[in-house]
């Protein structure tokens, strides 16, 4: 199991390490802004064709500064007793979903809030959608209490409002996702 996070569209930590050794079958996590599905560009589908061809499995959930847009538009599927998002050879958990994978129970959980949206544009370089809706909250909710409320691991690109003091993310204020992660915990 290999755990990374915030990508941003490069594709150095899969050609490099761990990645180039990994075997089909084994899977790959990456947490939250994976920004490989961005702007439809010709080089952004080579990426994808790129990683299409690894002989493993690459999941991922997404935190802020993803295209909403661009993933919504990929159908979904469930897999690993999850539901997931199908772009490529790579999916992107819709959150709320607890996977299966290798024996352990993964509750995957993606969003977070830009603190810079205020400097962005709409529908351009940030989407409203990166915060969950009250339908993800009550899905993570009904997968959680289908597992009895226990996992093995939890996955998210932000953290619960009591982990907070431990980052920089502590000059800002609690939202409903930080206070959501702190029920979860």
């Amino acid at each position: 199991v290999y755990l990374t996070g915030d990508i941003h569209g490069e594709l150095d930590r899969f050609k490099d390490g761990e990645l180039r050794r990994a075997g089909k079958g084994e899977s790959r996590r990456c947490a939250g802004r994976f920004r490989l599905v961005w702007d439809g560009s010709k080089a952004e589908q080579k990426n994808l064709d790129w990683l299409r061809k690894r002989p493993y499995t690459i999941l991922s959930f997404d935190g802020s500064h993803e295209n909403y847009d661009l993933l919504g538009q990929y159908p979904t599927e469930e897999r690993f007793g999850g539901w997931c998002s199908r772009w490529a050879a790579m999916c992107t958990t819709l959150r709320g979903s607890v996977l299966e994978l290798e024996g352990k129970k993964y509750l995957c959980f993606g969003g977070a809030e830009s603190p810079d949206k205020e400097e962005r544009e709409v529908h351009v370089n940030w989407w409203p959608q990166e915060m969950p809706s009250d339908e993800e909250y009550a899905r993570c909710e009904a997968a959680l209490e289908a597992n009895g409320w226990q996992v093995d691991y939890v996955l998210t690109h932000d953290a619960p409002s009591k982990f907070l003091d431990f980052s920089v993310l502590a000059e800002g204020e609690n939202n409903r996702l930080h206070l959501f992660l702190d029920k979860v915990v």
